[in-house]
């Protein structure tokens, strides 16, 4: 099976490469994008996320599904968006459900406590993140997945190969080391 991105067609393997690069810079992107959005809600800069690195795993989970859920309409700009309003809301809201009421009450975000939390679901999923998920959707089909492809046409295929593994193996690193020390720390 081919995948079409931005008038480039890729098999699975190299997909999956790309889909790597995609999460890294979704968690990223997260990670930017609470560290701004606290600092202005709160007044004073916070360190979001569970990991050591710059980066929020839930946001590349759902830079994944975006991608994984829009490549077909790429080239519908108003389908991207609320494709990735949707995807990354059920996304958000089934995570955040399933970590309160499997995991011993585990919030590891509460809208109902947080600033512009209009149409707020159990503290689960607000209109505000849907809203901001949409944007992120445009945002990496428009911006993030050509520097990606840029990035990959300028390397060769094993170097790419190499270079996405390596960050995806560091950033998984990061959670693997944050689960292993919250575990002990218990």
């Amino acid at each position: 099976m081919k995948i079409q991105l931005k008038n480039e067609s890729f098999d699975m393997v190299d997909f999956f490469f790309i889909a790597l690069m995609v999460g890294v810079f979704g968690a990223i992107g997260g990670f930017v994008y609470e560290t701004f959005f606290y600092r202005l809600a709160w007044g004073f800069f916070v360190k979001r996320g569970t990991t050591f690195g710059p980066w929020i795993p839930i946001y590349g989970a759902g830079a994944i599904c975006m991608t994984l859920s829009i490549w077909k309409w790429q080239k519908n700009p108003l389908a991207v968006f609320f494709i990735s309003f949707f995807v990354c809301g059920l996304l958000e809201f089934l995570v955040g459900f399933v970590l309160f009421h499997c995991f011993d009450g585990i919030r590891l975000w509460d809208y109902n406590s947080e600033p512009w939390n209009f149409g707020n679901i159990g503290g689960y999923v607000c209109l505000r993140s849907l809203a901001i998920f949409g944007l992120f959707g445009f945002l990496l089909f428009y911006v993030v997945i050509p520097v990606i492809l840029k990035i990959k046409g300028r390397l060769k295929k094993s170097s790419f190969r190499f270079l996405s593994s390596g960050i995806a193996f560091i950033f998984i690193c990061d959670i693997a080391v944050h689960m292993l020390l919250k575990g002990l720390a218990v």
